[in-house]
């Protein structure tokens, strides 16, 4: 048995390594902190996979307790599964009454087709490669993100009036940059990141195209925007953004010269961002030879017709009773607004503001609130860095991020677990 100074010993001769090894690791190039951070975060994800499958039950994807594999490749990652082995369907199916069923339309082509060059190159299985491809392409999206972060810092220090040295600038921009990047990585959906789901690469591709937009690359952009309105439907919200940044531009064509060959180019990827945003639908059409093939297997989905901006007053209803229901989506938009204007997430910009509003605007307007809400907040990731530029204070952002860390035991014990409701089914992810 130990007594309390041979405890104290033992807990420093602890902590010295862990205190050296933390003071080294500042110095490592910033691709390996990233790294590091994204590693650490999906091995906790991992860890939290493996005891929440401990206490799965039989299910519709097999018996209980599955191992990590199985356990995560189950609800949407069964879907994409089917569309890796058989592809889509070249009708849209109907039951006996005529009306939709849900099919595999739902679900964008990239990331399914993406595990079958994987299977093609190395053979791998689904259930091996997906959640390998899904969790490279979290990594991928991690060091962007980093990226992204530090020129958003960079230009927010260059717009300041403060004191200190460049060193000392670049310090704090690559720590706020990594803390940012950090917050992402363990956000109470980031376990998704590494299953079969499109998300991680989404988030690449998302990131990737906010980095070249805001380096005024804009025919770079151009594919890149492409391929991400392949992988998620987010296409529409950033097909707005494009707009309001060419407008700003425009109207500051004084104070920031907009030249007419780059006016050119911001104009062409306007306009490529808003035809690809309508790509998905166009190709279900041309393949099906039905034109509303893909809103009609969305609104199978939910189940109801499409009205913009009812379903959330309806469900407001459900909540919050009649009155006090119908107030508060407009309390939530009200909420919105004044946050996106809060000093903070001032500081991220102006272009990432406007992409945060329009992709809020566009789940208001099409999505169908329920769990699944959730996991669609992801793209909004820009806010990370609004939330460190909060406080400085390191007790602040460790906070959060154990906070974050103690979200994700919620959302899969909650959500990824399957647990049959009384009337069938179960909350979806």
């Amino acid at each position: 048995m130990f007594d309390e100074r041979s405890n104290g010993t033992l807990g420093r001769a602890l902590a010295y390594p862990l205190r050296r090894a933390a003071c080294a690791a500042r110095f490592w190039p910033w691709y390996v902190q990233v790294g590091l951070i994204y590693a650490l975060s999906r091995l906790v994800s991992f860890c939290i996979f493996v005891a929440v499958a401990r206490h799965q039950g039989p299910s519709p994807w097999g018996p209980g307790q599955p191992g990590y594999l199985d356990f995560i490749n189950i609800w949407d990652a069964e879907w994409y599964e089917r569309i890796y082995s058989g592809g889509y369907p070249e009708e849209i199916p109907r039951s006996d009454s005529g009306d939709t069923l849900t099919n595999a339309w739902a679900f964008y082509a990239l990331f399914p087709f993406t595990v079958r060059i994987v299977h093609a190159l190395t053979g791998l299985e689904w259930k091996v490669a997906a959640p390998l491809l899904a969790t490279l392409a979290g990594l991928a999206a991690m060091l962007v993100i980093y990226k992204l972060f530090l020129l958003v810092g960079s230009r927010a220090a260059g717009r300041s009036h403060g004191f200190g040295t460049s060193s000392s600038r670049n310090r704090s921009g690559h720590e706020n940059s990594l803390w940012g990047a950090a917050l992402v990585a363990v956000f109470p959906v980031s376990p998704i990141l590494q299953v079969g789901y499109a998300e991680s690469l989404h988030l690449l591709l998302l990131a990737a195209s906010l980095y070249l937009l805001l380096c005024r690359a804009y025919l770079t952009a151009v594919p890149i925007v492409l391929l991400m309105c392949l992988a998620r439907p987010a296409g529409v919200p950033f097909a707005a953004m494009i707009a309001v940044h060419f407008l700003i531009r425009f109207i500051n064509r004084r104070q920031d010269p907009f030249p007419l060959p780059e006016v050119l180019r911001a104009a062409g990827l306007g306009i490529a961002s808003a035809v690809w945003a309508v790509a998905w639908p166009l190709i279900a059409w041309w393949v099906t030879g039905q034109f509303d093939a893909y809103t009609e297997t969305e609104t199978a989905w939910r189940g109801e017709d499409l009205v913009l901006f009812l379903p959330w007053f309806e469900s407001g209803q459900r909540l919050f009773g009649d009155v006090f229901g119908l107030l508060a989506p407009l309390l939530l938009v009200l909420a919105a607004v004044v946050y996106l204007d809060s000093a903070a997430v001032r500081r991220i910009g102006t272009d990432l503001r406007v992409w945060c509003a329009a992709y809020m605007l566009y789940l208001l307007a099409f999505l169908h609130p329920q769990t699944s809400t959730f996991r669609l907040l992801l793209p909004l990731f820009p806010l990370a860095l609004a939330a460190v530029y909060f406080s400085k204070s390191r007790a602040y952002r460790t906070a959060v991020v154990v906070l974050f860390l103690l979200l994700q035991i919620v959302w899969v014990a909650w959500l990824w677990l399957w647990n049959q409701l009384p009337g069938g089914g179960d909350y979806p992810p």
